[in-house]
Order: C-alpha cells, then structure tokens, then sequence
C-alpha cells in the first residue's frame, strides 16, 4: 500500500460537499473553525478572495483550488475588505435543510462567483508528520494543474458531476473530494519546505522503502537494525537520515504509526483489544494497553468505549 493512502486511510478521511455557490452582488461569508477538518473551495466561474486566519488574503479565479487545513475560520468574498455574516446565518436564510447540494442565488450561470466549497474530516487524535507540516493553505492554480494531469482530470469530473443534477451525485462528489485531498498534498508540496521535505522522503529510495517496509506490515517485529538493513543502510546512518527526513527516529515513528493503527481499530472496527494488539506488532494484550494509556491517558477499552467501533 502506498504510504499516503495508508495515512488517509487509518485517519477515516471522509469527504463532504456543504454547498455549490452561485453569488452575485456583494457577498462575504464567514466559515468558522471546525476540528479535525480541512476545507476545500473551487472557484468555477468569477473570483473570490479568501482571508485566512493570519491575515493574509487570497484571490482566487477560474480553476483555483484552496485547501485550508485543520479547519481554520476563514472568510470567503469578492472585495478584498469583507463584512461577512457567519455561513450558519446564511444557510438558515437561504432555508437549506441539509439534504443534496446547497446552491445560494439563483443558479444563474453569468453570476459573478460560482464555486464547489466542502470538507475533509479526520478521526478523533489524527496525528502524523504529514498532517503537522501542512501550511496555512494549499493553493492548486490552473499552472499547476496542468502539470498533474490527474488532479487536473478528478477536479474537471469533480465539477460536471455537481452542475449536472444527477441522482448520484452526492457519492460520487464524496468519493472524488477524498482523491483531491491526497493529490493536493502532492502537488502543492513545495509550497511548504516541511511538507516537501516528507514528500521528498517518501519518493526517496532508501526512506521510502523503510516506511513501506513499516506500513505495509506492521505486525513485525521491526527493529532499528532490520530496518537499516531492509534498505541496505548501515544502523547510525539510516536513523540519522531518516530522522532529518521526518522528524522522528525510526523506532518512534514506528511506534506512534502503530498506535495511530489501534484509535483506527478500535473507532472503525469492532476487533477485539487482543487482535488489535497483535495486528500492530504488540507481543501482548497488557503491553500495548500500556503503550495506549501512555500516550492517549486512556486505555483502548475506555477509548472505544468513549468512540464505539462501527462495522465497516
């Protein structure tokens, strides 16, 4: 499994369309902070300006993805000095009652601004140096897109499935909006030197190889030294390149992946504490619970009792 998908993955990565926007006049909405998220907004048709929670605005034209993660406040508009309304005042207004796609205006196609806004969730204590070296924001121009014809051909689908009314539209939208999330972090790498310095890695060779040595199977029972050798490195150097590369060693990343793994089992499954354990590598029930209440204060049956495991 590539590593990437694996992180998304084990986070439960859903994604939510909350409404198609069709504006015209003057408008300005605020969007309020919302954990464990990321917000997304494509502009269609016309311009928008994006005032981030620093200070700093964007401009957004035709083509333009932003992605703004950990769900910071922002506030969309078309002037560059706004006096939004918070978006709740605005969907109460416009009577949406939170079914199918929330269009505001009157869908007229030469309205000044027409864009496609939604949201990425993450389970409960979703956490890893990926996550960590997002920046403020994300922004996929239509430059870049034409360099990553993927992305480029998910967000031209992404957009004739909101405007065409289909019945599926809804599952399909949600489906393609978890694709953008992973291939905007890719794309958009150098716009942030942490964030490249891990992409980096995990193209790189030798780093590469040992974090899908540690993803792809996780119940083994990895050492620094089986590691370095997994990638034909000697121990000093590959704990020392590896943990320029992200930020951790080797054996406490391994670790944390592992522990990240079990909130994954214990929210998503209904796997028994004792399965969950050997799945990620503990040689025992009472050693991982340790582990667990350790780094979350609480053990994995007061945890799944707090977040109930769901069938999937």
């Amino acid at each position: 499994m590539d590593v990437i998908d694996d992180i998304v993955e084990t986070f439960q990565l859903k994604g939510v369309l909350y409404f198609r926007t069709d504006f015209s006049d003057d408008w300005a909405i605020t969007v309020p902070q919302y954990e464990r998220a990321a917000r997304f907004h494509l502009v269609v048709h016309g311009r928008c300006f994006v005032t981030l929670q620093s200070g700093a605005t964007v401009e957004l034209s035709p083509g333009d993805l932003i992605l703004i993660p950990e769900g910071r406040d922002h506030i969309l508009s078309n002037q560059s000095k706004p006096r939004p309304a918070p978006l709740e005042q605005v969907i109460a207004d416009a009577g949406y009652n939170g079914e199918g796609v929330f269009t505001l205006g009157d869908g007229d196609d030469s309205a000044s601004a027409q864009m496609i806004c939604g949201h990425y969730t993450f389970r409960n204590d979703s956490d890893h140096p990926l996550l960590r070296a997002l920046p403020e924001f994300l922004l996929v121009t239509p430059q870049l897109r034409a360099k990553f014809v993927w992305l480029d051909d998910v967000l031209r689908l992404i957009v004739r499935q909101i405007f065409s009314d289909s019945d599926h539209t809804n599952a399909t939208v949600r489906r393609l909006s978890e694709i953008i999330f992973i291939e905007t972090i890719r794309a958009c790498a150098d716009q942030s030197p942490k964030l490249a310095q891990i992409i980096g890695a995990l193209g790189e060779k030798r780093i590469g190889d040992a974090l899908l040595l540690m993803h792809n199977d996780l119940a083994h029972p990895w050492t620094l030294d089986k590691l370095a050798t997994g990638v034909g490195m000697s121990r000093s150097k590959f704990a020392e390149q590896f943990k320029a590369a992200i930020g951790s060693g080797p054996m406490t990343y391994l670790s944390d992946w592992r522990l990240q793994k079990a909130l994954s089992y214990l929210s998503g499954t209904q796997i028994n504490i004792q399965e969950v354990a050997i799945k990620i590598g503990y040689q025992s029930p009472a050693a991982f619970t340790r582990a667990f209440s350790q780094k979350f204060g609480v053990s994995p049956k007061e945890y799944r009792r707090v977040e109930p495991a769901t069938v999937h």
